[in-house]
């Protein structure tokens, strides 16, 4: 099919959900895409910060395949011993406890508030069920984690939402301590705000957040959707401010392409959830558990860490000196970039035409590019940015 019959189509038989990028993406390897008519593009999105490991890893490849040709899928009636291997990583990984595997970073965020509110009232009982999160947060689409993202464009239309949520002005101490009343039960927060505009906590801010949970019991839970799996230059971004989380959530890169998220809880919370408290009919696939057990194989070294936060300076560097750049912002491979002319969605969209791959959000350039890409593929996307940002 050519991009015209694909488009075509498209309108006829899916739902209007997004707003698409004129190209059919058909294959691609390592961090280059090809679309429908032959156009290769670099691309500096990896589906949204999914592919860490790129287009087409030999070694994913070989992880899926061989896992699809033993056994695709068993309920979890039973025990799986690819589940049992990829939490125990994640456990040994972060010093956590517990995990729960499920498809999407949504649903790990919702199995975090569950565990929450399950958490208080069981010790506390009624009345203490409160979650603030942050002005400018993302934490899913599904009514109850739209509820808990903290921007107002997303409370509309899906009347009544879930209760039971607040929203604290990021790096506001203030309004924090002014919030964590008596009927608060979690704290949580993205360290990177990443769908809000690539914005990074301050450590003032996560320090505070930290002691005021700690001294209320309340729960410090960090979405790690986007910020974990090496992107920001460590595991998990975490790692970064020296703090200990009760709750982690994940997923997007955790896979490197198929769907898996990930909710895990330290030792306090480890009894938590209870046979029926919670589940899953495809959480845990033996094909995503291989995925993630891979992943975790590649992007936790020592070496690997180090090339991310270098690909990240170099990233920085040379688009310090592009025009119409007035400031870029984030951690390790999770790049924003505010033009001094205000045209992000603009440019995203020249830059397709030049064979580039690119994200926005609000009203910036985002940058989530495979963990692995090459400083080759690095200089050739740049270039082409270079060229959509002086137009």
């Amino acid at each position: 099919m050519n991009f015209s019959e694909i488009k075509n189509d498209e309108q006829q038989y899916m739902m209007h959900t997004y707003g698409r990028f004129q190209t059919a993406v058909v294959s691609g390897k390592g961090a280059t895409a090809t679309d429908s008519e032959g156009k290769q593009y670099i691309d500096f999105t990896s589906g949204i910060g999914v592919n860490c490991l790129g287009y087409c890893d030999e070694g994913w490849v070989k992880a899926v395949s061989s896992q699809a040709a033993t056994v695709q899928h068993i309920s979890n009636l039973y025990y799986s011993p690819l589940q049992t291997e990829l939490s125990k990583k994640l456990c040994e990984l972060t010093g956590m406890d517990k995990v729960f595997l499920c498809n999407s970073g949504a649903e790990a965020n919702e199995c975090a508030i569950k565990i929450a509110r399950k958490y208080s009232f069981d010790k506390y009982g009624k009345g203490r069920q409160k979650i603030l999160t942050l002005v400018n947060s993302f934490h899913g689409r599904t009514v109850t984690t739209l509820a808990a993202t903290g921007q107002k464009v997303f409370h509309n239309y899906f009347f009544p939402f879930t209760e039971g949520f607040d929203y604290v002005a990021a790096n506001n101490v203030k309004d924090l301590e002014s919030k964590l009343g008596d009927d608060v039960c979690a704290v949580f927060i993205e360290l990177v705000q990443g769908e809000g505009g690539v914005m990074p906590l301050s450590q003032e801010f996560v320090d505070a957040a930290a002691k005021l949970c700690s001294e209320k019991d309340v729960l410090l839970m960090i979405d790690e959707v986007q910020t974990g799996v090496s992107r920001t230059g460590t595991f998990y971004c975490y790692e970064q401010y020296g703090i200990s989380p009760d709750v982690i959530t994940s997923a997007k890169g955790l896979g490197g392409g198929v769907p898996i998220g990930a909710c895990i809880c330290n030792e306090k919370l480890s009894g938590v959830m209870t046979p029926s408290s919670h589940g899953t009919t495809f959480g845990g696939n033996p094909i995503a558990c291989a995925a993630a057990i891979e992943v975790l194989s590649r992007v936790t070294t020592a070496e690997f860490l180090e090339e991310v936060n270098k690909k990240g300076d170099y990233f920085r560097e040379k688009l310090a000196s592009m025009p119409n750049v007035s400031d870029i912002r984030g951690k390790g491979m999770m790049i924003g970039i505010v033009t001094e002319k205000d045209n992000a969605k603009e440019i995203a969209a020249k830059c397709v035409e030049k064979g580039l791959l690119i994200l926005t959000a609000k009203n910036l350039l985002r940058l989530l590019p495979p963990l692995t890409i090459t400083y080759e593929e690095i200089d050739k996307g740049l270039s082409l940015l270079s060229e959509a940002m002086a137009e």
